[in-house]
């Protein structure tokens, strides 16, 4: 079992930054993909960004520009840094883990999720 934790929610003002950090519970070899998502209230959960072993990254059109997700496999964490926020950023961010123990398939892992408030 893993377990994922996520640091670095709260409030800001809009314009402001925040980085947003995720730690594994044990040593992952080559997790397929590390990102991010977020639900807002009465939303559906969507991706926000993503990183590949490869070294590719994905953001979704609303972030891009503002976003930046980077990973480190050697301490197994994944952090987004956040700038220029908007109100409509508020919601409650999600790191993720796709990744396959060997001889199985592969799964998603979940952090707890931590809030982010952007105040207008």
């Amino acid at each position: 079992q893993v377990e994922l934790m996520e640091f670095g929610g709260g409030l800001v003002q809009a314009g402001g930054s925040l980085r947003l950090s995720c730690a594994a519970s044990r040593t992952m070899y080559k997790i397929n993909i590390l990102g991010w998502y977020r639900q807002a209230p009465g939303k559906e959960r969507e991706l926000v960004a993503s990183s590949t072993y490869e070294g590719s990254t994905n953001y979704s059109d609303s972030v891009k520009g503002r976003f930046t997700i980077a990973r480190n496999d050697a301490e197994i964490t994944v952090s987004l840094q956040m700038n220029n926020l908007k109100p409509e950023d508020t919601a409650v961010y999600y790191c993720y883990a796709d990744y396959r123990e060997p001889g199985t398939d592969t799964l998603r892992y979940w952090g707890q999720g931590t809030q982010v408030t952007v105040s207008s």
